[in-house]
């Protein structure tokens, strides 16, 4: 049989989910977990949309018709690989015709249970952007670059406290330097999508670790609802020495190869200025990755002290460390007391 779900409810059904629209609608955004078994791929539907434009619904649906057909036993066979009991929840752009269309065509060969979402996935992008709006217990971790903040995020997680990587998010360590070794990221409304789903699945009146971000992870945008959020709490700074910090970046980016270590360092060859360029180059070519580090962190360091300004000094809780050993600087926040109420 199938069935009409709202959005809020989706999740406390525990089923797997598909998502039926094209193959490009899908990448750029989709529910966290869902599958992709699509009615059309992306050329069949710019051209069902052309018709449905320059000629009428009628012959749209017609052609629509004629796409699908030779598809029907694989929907089947591949929606079966996805939900091994039959049951399964169905959604496309509006909860309209394609949705409804592979729900029927599942509940008429022998699958018990079709959901289908209200509203489609914009229905779930709305669920979202509203979510995001939610008051969160932010705890903000902060530190020059190269502190292995990211590290120390994945200690606490292990020791129990609630985190949200959003580099880990976003596919990108947040610097000119931040997608070497990275897949490739995802489009900011998908990001959103993922913030979302980790974080509905946390506590919310309890401490949720989080990094200190700029508003810009790589070409993605953590959404303003939450980074103003993060903008208002209180910073713990970790002070690590520079010479650490620039081996530890050694140690995190020297194995990809120099070429695109270069290719970064010209990203911000302006702002690291042409004599400092060239030495970083000049070195690089040496292999001395420790004073190429030394190098960039002079600019970084500098970017970073710029955006402390902006916070009163009252709302900077600094925490002095004198080494990268992410499981003791774990303990050692702990140690100050960062997760009572300040």
């Amino acid at each position: 049989m199938v069935f009409e779900t709202k959005i809020e409810e989706v999740f406390s059904l525990g089923l797997p989910i598909i998502d039926v629209r094209s193959p490009g609608e899908f990448e750029i955004g989709h529910i966290p977990g869902a599958y992709n078994i699509s009615l059309f791929s992306n050329q069949e539907r710019a051209h069902v949309g052309t018709v449905y434009r320059e000629q009428s619904a009628e012959s749209a649906i017609e052609l629509g018709y004629k796409y699908v057909e030779p598809k029907l036993k694989n929907f089947i066979l591949d929606s079966s690989e996805v939900a091994q009991n039959f049951k399964v929840i169905v959604y496309c752009w509006r909860g309209g015709m394609r949705s409804h269309s592979f729900a029927q065509h599942l509940s008429d060969n022998g699958f018990s249970e079709v959901y289908l979402i209200e509203g489609g996935y914009k229905a779930f992008r709305n669920h979202v952007l509203n979510y995001l709006n939610t008051p969160f217990n932010i705890k903000l971790l902060g530190g020059f670059t190269g502190s292995g903040k990211t590290h120390i995020l994945h200690e606490l997680k292990k020791r129990g406290h609630q985190v949200i990587d959003l580099e880990g998010l976003a596919n990108h360590k947040g610097s000119a330097f931040g997608g070497i070794g990275q897949y490739s990221q995802p489009t900011t409304e998908h990001f959103e999508n993922k913030l979302f789903d980790s974080l509905m699945k946390l506590r919310i009146d309890d401490p949720i670790w989080v990094e200190d971000e700029s508003r810009n992870i790589g070409k993605v945008v953590i959404p303003i609802q939450f980074f103003e959020q993060m903008r208002k709490v209180k910073l713990h700074f970790i002070d690590i020495p520079k010479e650490e910090r620039a081996k530890h970046l050694v140690s995190e980016y020297t194995g990809s190869g120099n070429q695109l270590l270069k290719e970064s360092l010209m990203r911000i060859s302006k702002r690291l200025g042409g004599q400092n360029v060239l030495k970083a180059v000049e070195l690089l070519e040496e292999n001395n990755y420790f004073e190429v580090a030394m190098i960039a962190l002079t600019y970084y360091d500098k970017s970073y002290l710029r955006g402390m300004k902006t916070r009163n000094e009252n709302e900077v809780i600094k925490i002095s460390l004198p080494t990268i050993n992410h499981f003791k600087n774990a303990l050692e926040l702990e140690k100050y007391g960062c997760f009572s109420s300040f």
